[in-house]
């Protein structure tokens, strides 16, 4: 026969009106094992077991009720269900975890602080130190904007022999100092991550930045360049310390450090940018103007125009004469194909050379200048004087004058834009083309960026002479892009993912060490059993098993009699293989003999309780302090925090319907000292009404009136809004034994409708008591 779901909820129902309650979680436990999705039998199940003070079953049925809830986004009742584990395991740090997401996720940092803090206490206990960092360092996330608790973690850290983790964090400690302009304790953070990680980027980043900002990036570039030799191909690290250069306003070491960098990754030609600045900001125009030349083939190629001619303006801005920016501003308005603009570079150009007696230089502009305006009498007259069109490759002279091509032919049809010779082609001839209008378009073949201007069209066709800077040369168009200063980090993880066995053995031998020192011998041996098995016979392994001691192998596992072990078996993601091992030596909370009454929340045990602790030689005092550090931050900023009104709101609501009267209590407290009476909402008078509510279900009337009566000194309600409290202030009366306080609110009520919710048979009831009272 089957089994009928209907019949077996009447009987679980029929068992508890008898007050029969091993037989109604019978008919429980036979509804949750035929409908593993029947949640609610499952709570109601749990509700049975605490009930005969069944403790280890009823937080089993809660724990996977609220799991349910987690998973499928119903984070309030989760919280709700995961409360009530809390009565009867409060010391676990996996409901802990729990608890603290889901507080995170609602927004709730304070509570979910406590819940980390109560985790990490949990861990501490335990013996697992590293444990605990690792979710001290959770509530560090939690307020990035306190830096005093990322020091203190760091030296936590750094205490237990973790250097990574401890790096990191007084590398995030200095960056959010030196965010607040805190230039110096930045500095002192920085210079504590790079002790100890000599290269790590994002430390050598903030020790730029900071001294930068403190006007001595000098020793930075020393530090620099001390992390380089020991890293000579780190291009990160190359281009730090050309801006080291750059800040320190050292324009020749920032070139040689830029040259270096370049010539190990080509794409990285931007950084010249800054060097070219310096070099301007200094006056020093006619290295810029050198540079330039370089970067200007890669740049156009990289579509940096934009920023190049930006650069020849201000180099020109300085010097309107300086002929090499002058020939590099007329390349770049050829290579835009931009008429007027490349025009007024070829006046400016033709100009400057008149100035400096240049007629060669003059003739070449004055020649294109013709070609691009043949109307301009002026361009040919100045022509003549000096003895005719410049003569390049294509014989221009008489015939020349006599056919000009148009510019749009000039622009489309010139050997500027012709596709570059072939390698093994005959090399150009001094004197040739017209060098400075002969730009390549992007092709597979790109000039030498390092070869003067004058040069370009001679290089085009041949290899780079011996000893000029290849940098650029037989690569074909690269990817040109700004230097990306977190590149390294994408190298590290890679590094870090690949697996070292040797590496890992030691970071786990590390831990026996730890469990050895601390008395945990059994966790220690099962680890080292773990390794041998994991990386095979090893000395290291055997130097440490025997010194694990057998007559405190044989303590350790002897239950010890003033602490029962645990009731059920938690699963807990360890960070250190044998961390799981360790969870199951962690103490017990002591048995209630009450299971109505629920025990002290984990985060208010005693801060001296740590410390204490530490004293008894379970756990190092720098550690104890920093747990207790954390400790008094989430103590003040639960004092300090007024929360959101809506997670408070919806929170008590799901402790309500759990039959969670105390937390629900605790919540719309929470939000109604949030809510000003007077804001033009209903929020203020809504928590009223249900604190009202929540007291009168816990049988404590007083209070409840307090509530209502509140609730009623609420301007802005409705005058339906006011006759459902004032009735419930007149119940309340009632359940206090008041009834002429009750009759007075309940009058209220029957003057506006006398019909509203059976108040004149209420009313006639209290009468008669009074009457036989008299």
């Amino acid at each position: 026969m089957g089994f009928d779901k209907a019949k077996a909820i009447r009987a679980a129902e029929k068992y508890l009106a008898q007050g029969k309650i091993p037989a109604a979680i019978q008919e429980y436990r036979r509804i949750a094992e035929h409908d593993a999705d029947d949640y609610t039998a499952l709570n109601a199940l749990g509700d049975l077991y605490a009930r005969i003070d069944r403790k280890p079953e009823a937080v089993t049925c809660y724990r996977r009720v609220a799991e349910h809830y987690r998973e499928q986004g119903f984070a309030l009742k989760a919280v709700a269900v995961y409360k009530k584990v809390t009565r009867f395991d409060p010391g676990d740090r996996r409901t802990a975890l729990a608890l603290a997401a889901l507080y995170e996720q609602q927004g709730l940092m304070v509570d979910a602080r406590a819940q980390y803090l109560a985790a990490a206490d949990a861990s501490l206990q335990a013996g697992e130190a590293r444990e605990a960092l690792d979710i001290l360092r959770r509530i560090a996330d939690l307020d990035p904007s306190n830096t005093q608790i990322r020091l203190r973690l760091a030296e936590g850290y750094e205490r237990e022999g973790l250097s990574d983790q401890a790096a990191e964090a007084y590398t995030q400690a200095g960056e959010r100092l030196a965010a607040r302009g805190e230039q110096e304790q930045a500095l002192e953070a920085f210079n504590k991550a790079l002790r100890l990680r000599p290269v790590m980027h994002a430390a050598l980043q903030g020790m730029l930045s900071a001294r930068a900002a403190l006007g001595t990036a000098d020793e930075a570039a020393e530090l620099i360049e001390g992390a380089l030799r020991s890293k000579p191909t780190d291009t990160e690290l190359r281009a730090m310390l050309a801006r080291a250069y750059v800040e320190a306003e050292s324009a020749s070491e920032a070139e040689r450090a830029t040259d270096t960098l370049v010539k190990q990754d080509a794409s990285s030609f931007t950084v010249f940018f800054d060097v070219i600045r310096l070099y301007l900001q200094q006056g020093a125009v006619d290295d810029a103007a050198r540079l330039l030349g370089r970067v200007a083939e890669p740049a156009l190629t990289g579509r940096l125009d934009d920023t190049l001619i930006e650069l020849l303006q201000e180099a020109l801005a300085r010097d309107p004469e300086q002929m090499e920016a002058l020939r590099l501003l007329v390349r770049v308005y050829t290579w835009q194909r931009d008429e007027e603009k490349l025009r007024t570079a070829l006046e400016r150009l033709a100009d400057a050379a008149e100035t400096s007696g240049d007629v060669e230089e003059e003739r070449k502009a004055l020649t294109q200048l013709r070609r691009l305006a043949p109307a301009e009498e002026r361009y040919a007259e100045r022509l003549e004087a000096l003895g005719g069109p410049f003569e390049g490759a294509h014989g221009e002279g008489s015939e020349a004058r006599r056919d000009v091509p148009s510019f749009e032919s000039f622009m489309l049809n010139d050997d500027a834009f012709a596709v570059p010779p072939a390698a093994d082609a005959a090399p150009a001839q001094p004197g040739g083309e017209f060098e400075w209008n002969s730009v390549a378009q992007p092709g597979p073949a790109a000039a030498d960026a390092s070869a003067s201007f004058a040069d370009l069209n001679d290089l085009t066709d041949a290899a780079p002479a011996a000893g000029e800077d290849a940098a650029f040369a037989g690569q074909g168009p690269p990817a040109f892009h700004e230097i990306d200063f977190g590149a390294g980090h994408a190298a590290e993880a890679q590094q870090a993912a690949s697996p070292n066995p040797e590496r890992m053995l030691r970071q786990e031998l590390e831990s026996v060490d730890f469990y050895i020192e601390q008395g945990y011998s059994d966790i220690a041996r099962e680890t080292l059993d773990i390794l041998e098995r994991q990386f095979g016979p090893h000395a290291e392994i055997e130097s440490r098993r025997a010194r694990v001691p057998e007559d405190l192998l044989a303590a350790a596992r002897e239950p010890s009699p003033a602490a029962a072990p645990p009731a059920f078996a938690e699963t807990f993601e360890p960070t250190l293989v044998a961390a799981a091992a360790a969870d199951s030596y962690a103490p017990a909370p002591a048995a209630q003999s009450n299971g109505s009454a629920p025990p002290a929340a984990p985060a208010e045990v005693a801060p001296s309780a740590v410390v204490e602790q530490a004293r008894g030689g379970g756990i190092d005092p720098g550690l104890a302090a920093v747990f207790d550090e954390f400790r008094e931050s989430v103590e003040d900023e639960g004092e300090a925090a007024d929360g959101d009104y809506e997670t408070h709101y919806n929170l008590g609501l799901a402790y309500r319907e759990m039959g969670l009267l105390d937390q629900a209590v605790e919540e719309f407290q929470s939000a109604v000292n949030i809510a000003a009476p007077d804001d033009g909402t209903p929020r203020h008078f809504q928590c009223c009404n249900l604190l009202g509510h929540c007291f009168m279900q816990k049988g404590m009337p007083r209070m409840a009136v307090v509530w209502f009566k509140k609730g009623l000194a609420a301007p802005g309600r409705t005058d339906d809004e006011y006759k459902a409290l004032r009735y419930e202030l007149g119940a309340a009366y009632e359940e206090l034994g008041d009834p002429a306080r009750a009759i007075e609110a309940f009058s209220e009520v029957y003057a506006f409708d006398v019909s509203y919710r059976g108040v004149a048979e209420r009313l006639q009831g209290l009468q008669k008591r009074l009457e036989v009272r008299g």
